[in-house]
Formats: C-alpha cells, structure tokens, sequence
C-alpha cells in the first residue's frame, strides 16, 4: 500500500531485488511515483474492509507492507485488522518525525487535530500559510474573513477545485509537489508575509524539517499538527528493515 515518496523508494529496492509486488494507490497521477519494472504491479483503487480481503485473496498477497500517507489512519486500520483475518504478516513502514533546528528562535506548538488549532487562540488576524493537503481546506472556508488564508497544494486538479471552493483566492495558492527547496521555501514566506504556519508532521519528505527551519529563521511560529495514534503491530522507519520483511518467508 503506498502512494507516497517512501513507498515508491521501497518499491525500486524490492524491484531491484526482484521480488513480486503489487502496489495499492487511490490516483492515477501517483502511479507515475513508481518505476516500470515486471515484478511491480501498480492498481489504482479504493477498499473498504471486505474489498480489501477479496482483493488480497485474488492476488494471493503473503504479506502487507503498510507504507501508506501517515494521516491515511483509516486504509492503515483496515490493513491491519485484514493482516489478522488472513494471518499473514504485516509490517508498518513510515517516515520519521522532523526535529526542530537547534537555532529555533520561536517555539514549535504541537496540536493533536484541527479542532484544536480552531478552538484555540491561533488564527485570527493572522496571515496564516497553510500546508496540510488539500483534502483539509474545506475546514477553513469559515477563516476566510477572519484570517488571511494562504495554501501551498499540490500541483492538481482536484487540489485547485477543493481550494478555490474552500474559499481560497487564487493570488493566495501556490501548487508544488514536496518536498520544497528551502530558498523557496524562504522565499515564499517572505513574499507573502507569513505570520503564521500552519503543517502536518509530514517528516523530511513532507519537508518539515525545511519548515521548521524557515520558521526559525524567519522568527515565524509554526503549529505542527501531529500524526494520528495508531497502535501498529509492528512498524519501521528503516529501509533494510522493511526489504528484510520482504525476503523472509511468509
């Protein structure tokens, strides 16, 4: 299961050492992550719990390497509890959390949800940049007059559709896939005058670390938003760890 930038880092290193994998992604555009290779299979789809089981049984899966978005609880959830249905292995592999600059001027607020960033003293009168996936801007078309609201999103249709409809200005956008370079990353805060920043704890492919740093640089508080708690029956952050899952016998 992937559809991230580690799974497609897993997915060349299980092809370069020509094991079969079949690779589990939710659009067409992430499946241009991965490289052409006759041992990857790369399907594009959606599951619910018994759609899953069906799935893993059709294409004789012996084990499940979990390699999903950290904030995509719900497919995490389901492959685990279809891991135990089937009694095959499973195996968590996810990226670690960013770390604050040594140098940090402005202290890193951790908040466990949205809720929290709203219901908390944070965004009013702020010129707030937002960079948490589009999939949350909805969430804050009612900070539209109570904020100035910028977004970096990705570079897609559906990413632009979800944004302008939340209310966001299009002079207020800025689409790139992560991670971004820190002089952009700079140079964007700057532009926009940013008084606020508002991330997911994404880790270093996400560019956390760039954010934490701009934040310090800059003097600009920066509110992490922290990854959901989920109870993995195993997990990893280790690439030899995770190809070893592969190698052993299921």
């Amino acid at each position: 299961m992937g559809g991230t930038s580690e799974s497609a880092q897993l997915a060349t290193a299980i092809a370069q050492a020509k094991l079969a994998c079949t690779i589990s992604v939710t659009t067409v555009a992430a499946t241009a992550l991965y490289p052409a290779a006759p041992e990857l299979q790369v399907v594009v789809r959606t599951f619910n719990f018994d759609q899953l089981l069906q799935f893993l049984q059709a294409d004789r899966i012996v084990k499940i390497l979990d390699a999903s978005h950290p904030y995509a609880v719900e497919i995490s959830q389901l492959a685990i509890a279809a891991a135990r249905q089937l009694q095959i292995p499973y195996l968590r592999f996810e990226r670690p959390v960013g770390s604050s600059p040594r140098y940090s001027c402005c202290p890193t607020i951790s908040l466990d949800s949205l809720d929290a960033l709203f219901t908390g003293d944070y965004l009013q009168n702020q010129r707030v940049l937002l960079t948490i996936g589009y999939k949350f801007l909805a969430q804050f078309a009612a900070w539209q007059n109570r904020a100035t609201l910028f977004a970096r999103i990705l570079p897609s249709s559906a990413a632009l559709e979800a944004a302008l409809a939340a209310g966001f200005q299009s002079k207020r956008l800025f689409a790139i896939r992560p991670p971004v370079p820190l002089e952009l990353e700079r140079a964007l805060w700057q532009h926009w005058q940013i008084s606020l920043a508002v991330t997911k704890a994404s880790g270093q492919p996400g560019g956390e670390d760039t954010k934490r740093t701009v934040a310090a640089e800059l003097g600009v508080p920066l509110i992490v938003i922290t990854r959901p708690r989920l109870l993995y029956p195993r997990q990893t952050s280790d690439l030899s760890t995770a190809l070893e899952f592969c190698h052993q016998q299921a």
